[in-house]
């Protein structure tokens, strides 16, 4: 899926830097199996009055591992999803997967909200970030059946493009809708059929697709948490998935000017070949709250030198 666009970071905007302040912590429950419910994500607090549920960078949620310390004594105002869009490699490369958090007004239905702000798009905040899906796909429903969602969406949602846009816009949906510990593959209806391929050249749905199904969208190393513009805790973790040589890469922390912060090895479970998960923590010193940048690269075993380099911007935090 080659892209000719350009990488752009945007600066977060005061909605933003506020929320960050306010750091929300997403956490994902168990599944009820109702129509457009995957799991009640209880908040612990609420995003400011200023913020609104298309911004994107309200809050870093956890990954689907990680537990709440503690539930929340009263209902919260809003929930945290994240959304699946597409990043644009910054050397003119592939574009590749990114999470994002989004805030919505406080839903127990949060499999439909997740759905329903990945058809919206890349948000005004969420500068440089790309959709595959269509403008116009709606979502007309949920259904959870052990650990598989139906999610039925209007056929324009396989209007136009080729088989890298298809498989690209099934991933999107596939990560989005399997973020909840209880959602492990998705199969697809449009306009209420059941559908076993989409697209011209027919790329296959069949009856379930899984995230291991779709990591043709995704970098070589995959940061899945934290999101894209979220809070870096300090000291900060950073989760997801690898596929590079001997299963070994580097994670960076940089600050606002690009200076290196911090630096870190890290082993993967698999790699040269196979897709392994990665699980890290590295602190950092910093002054004062600011927008920096999570970098993760690997390192050519011929020349030493990085490749596959992606950077994410991040709220930095000076440590607690």
């Amino acid at each position: 899926m080659t892209s000719s666009f350009s990488q752009r970071h945007g600066r977060p905007s005061a909605r933003r830097a506020a929320a960050f302040v306010a750091a929300l912590a997403g956490v994902l429950a168990a599944c009820t199996g109702s129509v457009g419910v995957a799991g009640s994500v209880p908040t612990p607090s609420t995003a400011p009055a200023s913020a609104s549920p298309g911004a994107s960078a309200v809050a870093t949620t956890p990954p689907a591992s990680e537990s709440p310390s503690a539930a929340p004594s009263a209902s919260p105002a809003t929930t945290a999803v994240r959304v699946y869009l597409f990043q644009p490699d910054a050397a003119g490369g592939d574009a590749h997967l990114v999470p994002v958090t989004r805030t919505v007004p406080f839903t127990r239905a949060v499999a439909t909200a997740a759905v329903r702000e990945l058809l919206s798009g890349p948000a005004p905040d969420e500068t440089g970030l790309l959709t595959m899906i269509p403008a116009g796909s709606q979502l007309l429903g949920i259904t959870i059946d052990g650990s598989v969602a139906t999610v039925d969406l209007t056929g324009t949602f396989e209007s136009g493009g080729g088989s890298a846009s298809m498989l690209g816009r099934l991933a999107q949906l596939v990560y989005t809708a399997t973020q909840f510990p209880t959602v492990d593959a998705v199969r697809l209806r449009l306009d209420g059929r059941p559908v076993d391929s989409i697209g011209g050249e027919g790329v296959i749905v069949g009856a379930g697709v899984g995230r291991m199904a779709a990591t043709g969208s995704l970098p070589p190393i995959f940061v899945d948490g934290p999101t894209w513009g979220g809070a870096l805790p300090n000291p900060g973790r950073v989760t997801g998935l690898a596929n590079v040589f001997e299963a070994q890469f580097t994670v960076q922390v940089l600050d606002s000017q690009g200076r290196v912060l911090a630096e870190a090895p890290v082993q993967a479970t698999c790699g040269t070949g196979c897709w392994g998960t990665f699980d890290v923590t590295i602190p950092y010193r910093i002054a004062s709250a600011q927008l920096g940048t999570l970098r993760v690269f690997d390192t050519s075993p011929k020349d030493g030198t990085p490749i596959d380099v992606r950077d994410y911007p991040v709220e930095l935090t000076p440590a607690g």
